[in-house]
């Protein structure tokens, strides 16, 4: 089987597709100056946008892992996720409270996700 990787420079590739499979890099927000619920819906922007690349959306993702820098955030951070995932296609999801690359980022997410049948 063959890997496809996209983006990709020495540290990590922002798209792998293997096995009928897309897995994401990191995704965090656009502007990290932003509150939680800005931060957390480019975030899930960019996430948009490099599952349509990979010809995918969010109806196929099949897992996320949202990592938080404080737990008082999980609330708007969910109001905001929950708005984003259509109905009847909820990922397997884990949120787990993290210290982050910068001290300014409050969210980050990783998404698994399948090709859409072409």
């Amino acid at each position: 089987m063959s890997i496809e990787r996209r983006h990709t420079n020495q540290r990590m590739s922002r798209i792998v597709t293997h096995n009928n499979t897309i897995y994401l890099c990191g995704q965090v927000c656009s502007d990290a100056t932003k509150d939680i619920t800005e931060q957390t819906q480019t975030m899930l922007d960019k996430v948009d946008a490099l599952l349509l690349e990979a010809n995918s959306d969010k109806e196929h993702v099949l897992s996320a892992t949202v990592y938080i820098s404080d737990m008082a955030n999980f609330k708007a951070m969910n109001d905001v996720w929950d708005a984003w995932v259509p109905e009847g296609h909820a990922p397997a999801r884990a949120c787990v409270q993290a210290a982050m690359a910068r001290p300014e980022l409050l969210v980050e997410v990783s998404i698994i996700a399948a090709l859409k049948n072409t």
